[in-house]
């Protein structure tokens, strides 16, 4: 597990010098100090995808760019803190699936989302990846529904914990297909990983990034991707559509803001985040962990959001899960 944190931090740092060919002016509508970009998670996976266009991103703007992890409650303090500071583009939030999750599982929030937050920029999406033990009996999405179904609740299936996108990612195939199977959360991806790793749980579904090292040594068995598409780091492995009509999810990360936040501010931001996505160095490095880059405008990312709420709301509903 160590090695897998050094991996992400070695292809953050990678990130971090890369030529910068053009550059933006500095926005008047700027502050003039850094730009913090809060999140809501230790240093990890999450911020991964910030911290790969951080450089470039502050190379454009011209002003320092900060990451300020401030984890707990499951982003939401992140977000509390984002939807309360000074609307000057001064304080983004690294937002993502966790958030359009958190609307409906969270039943006492002190803000609304789509409503307080100004979405500013998509950085990428990923999907994820149904993996079993290779013990396990079922060698495909259809043996394993067949398995499910003649085996109700026999599957112990293993999540990031309770209303994560590994979490949600599992009620919603279990919703769609028909099956029952033991939720058993963990207290992060990493222990869960290892836990199916061991033979202790059956099945998860996890981050392609994070799980594709174990897919490659043969010690977990990739049955399906959440994308409509077959991602090309994971060769040979079938859309969980083909089997599941109408599956997909991918879980994103974005900018956010204020929603006072003048249009200006949030149009520069906009144009810089894209401008970084399409340097094919950084590109490349999102795809190497089976993502994309997830270039929006700022209108069509506020409609990404929009149903993407609605879809986790019924997954949330569906699965029974809460936090007071």
């Amino acid at each position: 597990m160590i090695l897998l944190r050094r991996q992400f931090l070695h292809l953050a740092a990678g990130a971090a010098i890369l030529p910068i060919t053009s550059h933006f002016a500095k926005a008047e509508a700027f502050p003039a100090g850094p730009v913090h970009i809060v999140v809501g998670f230790p240093p990890g996976a999450v911020d991964l995808s910030a911290r790969l266009i951080r450089q470039s991103l502050q190379q454009r703007l011209g002003i320092s760019v900060v990451i300020d992890n401030r984890p707990g409650a499951g982003g939401t303090l992140a977000t509390e803190a984002v939807v309360e500071a000074r609307p000057d583009g001064g304080t983004l939030i690294l937002a993502g699936t966790h958030d359009a999750i958190n609307a409906t599982l969270y039943k006492n929030l002190p803000f609304d989302f789509t409503r307080d937050i100004a979405m500013v920029a998509g950085i990428m999406q990923s999907p994820l990846v149904m993996l079993t033990n290779p013990s396990f009996a079922a060698k495909s999405v259809a043996e394993l529904i067949g398995y499910a179904k003649a085996n109700p609740d026999k599957i112990n299936m293993a999540s990031a914990g309770n209303g994560t996108s590994t979490h949600l990612a599992g009620e919603l195939f279990q919703m769609m297909a028909g099956v029952s199977m033991v939720h058993v959360p963990y207290r992060g991806g990493t222990p869960a990983l290892a836990d199916l790793v061991a033979g202790r749980t059956q099945l998860m579904f996890a981050n392609v990034g994070v799980s594709i090292g174990f897919i490659r040594a043969g010690r977990l068995r990739a049955l399906a991707v959440t994308s409509l598409n077959p991602l090309p780091v994971l060769p040979g492995i079938p859309p969980l559509a083909s089997v599941v009509p109408g599956y997909e999810m991918s879980a994103w990360f974005g900018l956010g803001a204020p929603k006072a936040t003048p249009a200006e501010t949030v149009a520069a931001l906009n144009k810089a985040v894209n401008a970084c996505l399409a340097e094919p160095a950084i590109a490349d490095r999102i795809r190497e962990l089976g993502a994309e880059p997830m270039i929006m405008s700022p209108s069509e990312l506020d409609a990404f959001v929009a149903a993407d709420t609605q879809k986790w709301a019924r997954a949330v509903k569906f699965s029974g899960a809460k936090v007071d």
